[in-house]
């Protein structure tokens, strides 16, 4: 499997959530325009066959509306616990890692200031702060406010990090 055109990531997406539109300032009339407009433009860059890491707070609705939209979407799709996933069980997972093309990946709905082997420059990727928190080091804020209401793939996340800084802990060896 080419992991650079088959993993995308995304969080905050807040489906159902009409008072999001007002607190994020996100530019739809109404909670079922901002639904509709996400759910294109995920389906408009995910293929069916592809991976999508949700990283938290998916929907704040009930677990038979959560599956409702997950029917809408392309792709497989893997739900980190955020804040407002109350359709998710209480055991739903929180961290997501992986080694991916040389970069070890980690992600989470809350930055942090250290991560899993940060200290080799591996990237985090998080949400909740709705692009109003800026990243540090090898760090990405992959929710939707902060990237124009599209999933970001693996191949973008390679692109941004190329140009970010190291992580403020590398101890200076080579990339884990």
């Amino acid at each position: 499997m080419n992991v650079s055109s088959t993993f995308f990531f995304t969080a905050d997406e807040h489906y159902g959530h009409a008072n999001i539109i007002k607190y994020c300032n996100r530019p739809f009339t109404s909670v079922d325009d901002m639904d509709a407009e996400i759910i294109q433009r995920h389906n408009e860059i995910v293929g069916p066959k592809d991976v999508v890491i949700h990283a938290g707070d998916f929907t704040l609705s009930k677990k038979t509306f959560a599956e409702n939209y997950i029917r809408q979407l392309n792709g497989t799709h893997i739900f980190l616990k955020g804040s407002h996933d109350y359709w998710l069980k209480k055991s739903a997972i929180v961290f997501w890692e992986r080694e991916m093309e040389g970069f070890y990946v980690v992600v989470c709905h809350f930055a942090r200031r250290v991560w899993p082997r940060s200290h080799y420059n591996s990237r985090q990727l998080y949400g909740h702060s709705h692009g109003k928190l800026p990243p540090i080091g090898k760090q990405w804020d992959i929710g939707v406010d902060n990237n124009v209401f599209y999933p970001v793939s693996f191949n973008k996340i390679r692109e941004i990090m190329h140009n970010r800084p190291d992580n403020p802990n590398f101890v200076g060896n080579k990339a884990a």
